[in-house]
């Protein structure tokens, strides 16, 4: 059955992002967009169709693997949990990402995309402001949540957010390339709980 063109649109779109994904793991800094366009069976005017351009397509590679993270936290918390405990999943979450098969090759992937970032000064803010877009997700998520009978409020959820992310990431890291492999997930959790404190928090 021939697809329609919002079919075709959406498996170009899909191909193009798993193609980038892999050539970026592959060859990091090196990674070029005839050699994408052509793992996924397209041309590269498709790119530019869909992306803009190669650092539209690497951008949108952040969106397509953070998203389903952070809608994961979401629906695994409901909106009267409190604040310990929403902070316990996210550490859980990040903990059971670590078991993933394809776990390596996503952190691969990932330095590989610092690493352009590092180099090229048009997308290094494109990046971030993707990166940050998500933290606002989680910030979002622990504002209003009760913590010795108050509610965190924004600021201090913001603060929150970028700590537990920051950790969170760096447990990870060490446990995929095998510098902690014995840690449980009680040892996320207990860390993260650790940054639940009046230093941390700030002010209201």
């Amino acid at each position: 059955m021939r697809m329609t063109r919002a079919e075709a649109k959406e498996h170009n779109r899909r191909a193009l992002l798993e193609a980038a994904r892999l050539v970026v793991a592959r060859d990091g800094h090196r990674a070029r967009l005839e050699e994408i366009a052509e793992q996924a069976g397209v041309t590269t005017g498709a790119v530019y169709s869909l992306f803009g351009n190669k650092n539209g397509l690497l951008v949108a590679l952040v969106t397509d693997c953070l998203t389903p993270h952070y809608d994961g936290i979401e629906q695994a918390v409901p909106a009267d949990m409190g604040l310990i405990e929403t902070v316990e999943v996210f550490a859980r979450h990040y903990r059971r990402l670590c078991d993933d098969p394809d776990a390596l090759r996503q952190l691969s992937f990932e330095i590989s995309l610092q690493d352009l970032a590092l180099r090229d000064p048009e997308l290094r803010p494109r990046l971030a402001a993707s990166v940050r877009a998500h933290e606002e997700r989680l910030t979002s998520l622990l504002a209003g949540r009760i913590h010795h009978g108050n509610a965190l409020t924004m600021r201090q959820a913001q603060r929150l957010a970028t700590g537990l992310r920051g950790l969170m990431v760096g447990l990870s890291q060490g446990v995929i390339l095998g510098l902690a492999q014995a840690v449980p997930e009680q040892y996320f959790t207990a860390a993260a709980h650790a940054l639940v404190t009046p230093d941390v928090l700030g002010p209201p």
